[in-house]
């Protein structure tokens, strides 16, 4: 396989679950849904797409001696709740940087959910006033340069783990996983359906899918709210990815397709659709998404499959790719 190349430090279970939506299929009277439960994924704290990727970086922190892990987030953030988990996991000591990317209002969001796992989990907590963005930011640079200074060595982790050489691989084998398990179930998926903010889940998804034989369509639901910049950074991503797994061709654009449509206008707001995604699954499934991604892509699959863009004889795969931590931020919603 084209990833045993890269040194993997295990932090999963094993392959993530997936499962049928039986209920949530018969109610939506279209395509067969199933979802594959990267909230499920590992024993640290409550797992998540991010602890798959990890996986990929941990090895190359380790090689290069570093003592920190050093990462940023919004407050809510599941990435660093995660590195935080693979820091104990490992011995290595945490330092996360949370921006206020969301301007919610709620005056628990920074005591409850992910940032009070981190700080239970023993991570350097940091508060930063400063807004969204997926791209470089000064604060990071700042509390690198804050390990060096005290005698650390930090290993710097960008936001979501995606801007980071690696980034795609835990996504590009979470490809090859979901064909392992499509021989076992005895079924296809021809359409994946996944939240896109930082990029490198869809992008590591589009690159592990591009060298298998059968097409399918990866959908990336857009939940950033900046959809020029998504789709570029999942692009960028996706095509660094294929060329590093050496798939040995260049990406085609009809395999590279970020939908835009049920973010809203702000990142981590959830609107109506958003709301109504959460409340159906929850109702019928018992399954629990939460309101900054999951919620929204979950928005964008019962759409696409209610106006017949997901064709009824489709088998869907949803990632559902965790944070529900982060609901405990968002409960003046759920009166």
């Amino acid at each position: 396989m084209p990833l045993d190349k890269f040194e993997r430090f295990p932090l999963l279970y094993g392959p993530s679950p997936v499962h049928p939506l039986d209920r949530l299929s018969d109610h939506l009277g279209g395509a067969r849904i199933w979802a594959k439960r990267e909230d499920c994924n590992s024993g640290l704290a409550f797992g998540g797409n991010k602890t798959r990727k990890l996986e990929y970086l941990l090895p190359d922190a380790l090689a290069q001696g570093a003592d920190t892990l050093v990462s940023i987030g919004g407050v809510q953030s599941n990435h660093t709740r995660q590195v935080a988990a693979v820091a104990a996991r490992a011995g290595l000591k945490a330092v996360l940087v949370q921006e206020s990317w969301v301007d919610w209002p709620d005056p628990v969001n920074d005591k409850v959910g992910n940032i009070l796992l981190s700080r239970v989990m023993g991570a350097d907590v940091r508060l930063v006033q400063e807004g969204f963005g997926i791209g470089f930011k000064e604060s990071w640079q700042q509390a690198l340069e804050e390990v060096r200074a005290a005698g650390g060595v930090p290993y710097a982790i960008p936001a979501g783990a995606s801007d980071h050489p690696l980034g795609g691989l835990g996504f590009a084998n979470w490809a090859y996983e979901v064909q392992q398990q499509e021989q076992e179930l005895g079924i296809f998926f021809d359409t994946i359906v996944v939240c896109s903010v930082t990029g490198s889940t869809h992008a590591g998804m589009i690159a592990g899918f591009a060298g298998q034989d059968r097409p399918r369509r990866v959908l990336g639901i857009d939940a950033s709210a900046k959809i020029d910049e998504t789709r570029a950074q999942v692009e960028k991503i996706a095509r660094n990815t294929a060329e590093l797994i050496g798939l040995g061709r260049d990406l085609r654009d009809d395999e590279i397709t970020v939908l835009e449509g049920w973010a809203g206008d702000l990142y981590g707001i959830p609107v109506g659709s958003t709301l109504d995604a959460i409340r159906l699954t929850g109702r019928l499934e018992g399954v629990i998404i939460d309101p900054v991604y999951e919620g929204k892509s979950m928005a964008g699959l019962i759409d696409l499959i209610r106006n017949g863009d997901i064709p009824k004889d489709s088998n869907v795969l949803y990632a559902h790719l965790g944070g529900q931590p982060a609901l405990n931020a968002y409960h003046s919603l759920f009166h």
